[in-house]
């Protein structure tokens, strides 16, 4: 592992600790899935606050993969900590009985990212818990997220690392072969991959941020553009909703004849 890594992941441990310290809440909850984002999250948590603290949420809906749930569960007693199973399917029930509900993939799979928060934020409030997020710079950056669903939480401990970074971080942190190994999925719909959904590699995403990033966001390659066109696309992201209250304060910030 590089050096510079080495010291971010430290960082990172020290930034949660520092969120947990000042919150004088009693703990951290996450959601695990099975997946390597949640799992280097939750590892980095165990070892910022103690496993004993942490909480991983496993919350399948009918058509996830039972083997997440397994992995879910061997991370969590590797890692010594509490998991539990919830699953989303009877939430998901009361949403299609609405008049109109309509069930594409794209409408019903961010109602599972807010559903799945929803329930997380439940279990912060009963047991004044911290949430953590999952979410990695290379998803971040594209907006391969949900709004109010798997970008919200209280402390991202990921959100710097490019997604080739937090599997450099799963190695320090052990995370079980078949989490590192499995193709990431949102677990959306059955056979979903991140990958195919956004149409390029992960290697290719993590590239081609880097090259933008060190040449002022300039394309320079028909890839960078496609990347660069998903960054431009999704900003509305990444900054907080428009209001005029921030609209009129930017003015009064405004020195005349700067």
């Amino acid at each position: 592992m590089a050096a510079d890594l080495g010291c971010r992941l430290g960082q990172i441990e020290q930034m949660i600790r520092y969120a947990y310290w000042n919150s004088g809440c009693t703990g951290i909850v996450i959601g695990v899935s099975g997946g390597i984002d949640s799992a280097v999250a939750a590892g980095f948590c165990c070892r910022a606050i103690g496993p004993e603290k942490v909480l991983g949420l496993s919350l399948p809906s009918a058509i996830s993969n039972p083997e997440d749930c397994k992995d879910a569960a061997t991370l969590c007693e590797q890692l010594h900590m509490e998991h539990k199973v919830v699953s989303i399917e009877p939430m998901l029930e009361g949403f299609r009985a609405m008049p109109g509900f309509t069930g594409s993939r794209y409408l019903t799979g961010n109602l599972m990212a807010r559903v799945r928060m929803a329930v997380v934020y439940y279990h912060a409030n009963l047991d004044h818990r911290l949430v953590c997020g999952t979410s990695n710079r290379s998803e971040y950056m594209l907006g391969y997220c949900t709004k109010f669903g798997d970008n919200a939480a209280d402390v991202q401990p990921l959100l710097h690392l490019y997604k080739d970074e937090v599997y450099e971080a799963a190695r320090e942190l052990k995370i079980p072969a078949p989490i590192v190994k499995k193709a990431p999925s949102a677990g959306l719909w059955g056979g979903q991959s991140d990958e195919s959904e956004i149409g390029l590699s992960y290697t290719e995403i993590d590239t081609s941020l880097r090259a933008l990033e060190l040449h002022q966001w300039k394309s320079t390659t028909p890839t960078e553009e496609k990347v660069l066109a998903l960054v431009k696309k999704s900003e509305h992201k990444r900054l907080p909703a428009p209001n005029l209250l921030a609209s009129l304060q930017k003015c009064r910030n405004i020195v005349p004849g700067n």
